[in-house]
């Protein structure tokens, strides 16, 4: 009988220890993001609030007793790089999900080889096309509002104002692309005319040629769709034209860097639609996000002496949404995707994400502010 209650209590050591090891592992998740070149601008605080939550998280004893390791790889903006990182992730690393890539271009490329070996991909991009259609992007989410949100709080706000003829300057890369089509088809809805239709390329240094023929078009208003630097060399050559009429930037501008690149001379009256990150002090105190917005950015400003950007933003969301899916669901990749499509209500810096499996984004037009450059800063339109 001793015996008996010896190996059974052997065995329940042994089942404890097992436990014990099991919840004392590790979670590894992937990032990609452009920490350099063109677009490290979105890239490098996106790498660094990812860390900075990973440090947070594992300080106070991670997900449920199991530590979260980042790999992250930085690929330049490169789309070929991306997917040979993606690879190495997967392969190698054997991570259970990856956050990114920053760029619409980058994460179109890497969603497809994501989708094949089911490895859940949340996006850092705002190209509508990343998730939609669903039911060929089953393993992919993104954190920034759809690019047609924006495109709609702007139209919305010029209906409001009564611009109807509308000049579009779009960059000719995948965000750009996205949002070019998403304006003229929302604007076709919504019975506004537009009487410029022109492109700029990602490198290109002077858009004073589109300008000068936007400025002839008898436009009430001028709608400039891309990512720095190429928004704050337009908002530059439309000061140094004299160009009067109104200028819309789409939220991939959303940050402070864009008002020091365009210099705030030039900036000034600039609108757009952005976070709520951007002017979380002007906020109620009532506002759901104000709370966590504000604790984001003096982490932030603690640990790297700067302000929480929009962008950085964007992987806060990434991380949020997939800690919330392991706890909920499991740290597999298939139990991590179902708690990432089932997420309801859940409280981040871009917005609420109420995920569906009709909607592997989760935002609506109330993700955004309608702001305006006052002064080198922010101020909310009413």
């Amino acid at each position: 009988m001793k015996k008996l209650v010896m190996i059974g209590s052997m065995a329940l050591l042994m089942v404890c220890m097992a436990t014990a090891a099991m919840a004392a592992g590790t979670i590894k998740i992937g990032g990609l993001f452009s920490v350099t070149g063109p677009a490290s601008f979105l890239g490098e605080p996106e790498k660094k609030t990812l860390e900075m939550l990973v440090a947070e998280l594992n300080d106070k004893g991670g997900i449920n007793g199991q530590k979260l390791e980042a790999v992250i790889y930085d690929t330049a903006g490169d789309a070929t790089k991306a997917v040979q990182l993606a690879t190495k992730l997967i392969r190698n690393d054997k991570v259970v999900a990856i956050i990114g890539p920053s760029t619409t271009g980058e994460s179109m490329a890497v969603l497809a080889l994501t989708e094949k070996l089911k490895i859940p991909l949340i996006s850092c991009a705002a190209g509508i096309k990343i998730t939609e259609p669903v039911k060929e992007r089953t393993w992919t989410f993104k954190t920034p509002a759809n690019d047609h949100v924006a495109a709609e709080k702007i139209l919305n706000y010029m209906a409001k104002q009564k611009q109807k003829n509308i000049a579009l300057l779009t960059v000719t890369d995948g965000f750009g692309a996205s949002g070019r089509e998403q304006l003229k088809e929302l604007a076709a809805k919504k019975g506004f005319n537009i009487v410029a239709d022109e492109t700029y390329g990602p490198k290109d240094t002077d858009m004073t040629p589109q300008l000068t023929k936007i400025r002839g078009s008898k436009a009430d208003a001028v709608i400039c769709w891309g990512t720095n630097p190429g928004p704050a060399i337009i908002t530059k050559n439309i000061k140094q034209l004299g160009v009067k009429i109104p200028v819309y930037m789409s939220h991939g501008v959303a940050s402070k860097k864009y008002i020091e690149l365009a210099t705030p001379a030039a900036a000034e009256g600039v609108m757009l639609p952005a976070g709520k990150l951007a002017v979380y002090e002007m906020l109620p105190k009532n506002d759901p996000q104000q709370k966590l917005l504000r604790e984001y950015d003096a982490a932030y400003r603690k640990a790297y002496g700067v302000e929480a950007s929009t962008f950085g933003g964007y992987a806060y969301d990434a991380f949020l949404l997939v800690t919330n899916a392991i706890r909920t669901k499991g740290d597999t990749p298939a139990q991590i995707r179902d708690g990432l499509e089932q997420t309801r209500k859940l409280v981040s810096v871009s917005g609420i994400f109420t995920m569906s499996a009709n909607d592997h984004n989760g935002l609506d037009l109330s993700a955004f502010e309608m702001v305006k450059v006052t002064k080198g800063d922010w101020a909310i339109l009413n």
